[in-house]
């Protein structure tokens, strides 16, 4: 856990959150800002400043990542109609929380 950061308050708990899913690995809550009407954000437990700082020993996180976005999707219903999945990677690439994690959006009409 990094001190100062937001995400890692969310996945202790410390901060609140609208949390649509978690397991050993991962949390997945609503985005405050959101840019789509669904608009959630799935993020590891484990502190990763960005993708420019996985290791080899933490190539499963994207894999479960991934995992959990076909498995949100679903649940939230935006599996059929389609979505977006996004990484925002350092400040010029977007990132403004930096600890890893990937914007599951979608939910627009046909």
């Amino acid at each position: 856990m990094s001190e100062n950061c937001i995400f890692c308050k969310i996945v202790n708990k410390e901060i609140p959150s609208e949390l649509i899913y978690e397991d050993e690995k991962l949390i997945v809550f609503k985005d405050i800002r959101p840019q789509a009407p669904v608009h959630l954000l799935i993020v590891p437990r484990k502190h990763i400043r960005s993708i420019n700082d996985l290791k080899p020993e933490d190539h499963a996180i994207a894999g479960d990542m991934l995992i959990a976005a076909q498995k949100i999707a679903k649940l939230v219903g935006v599996d059929k109609n389609g979505y977006k999945l996004n990484f925002h990677v350092e400040k010029g690439g977007g990132q403004e929380v930096f600890h890893l994690h990937m914007h599951l959006v979608g939910g627009w009409e046909k």
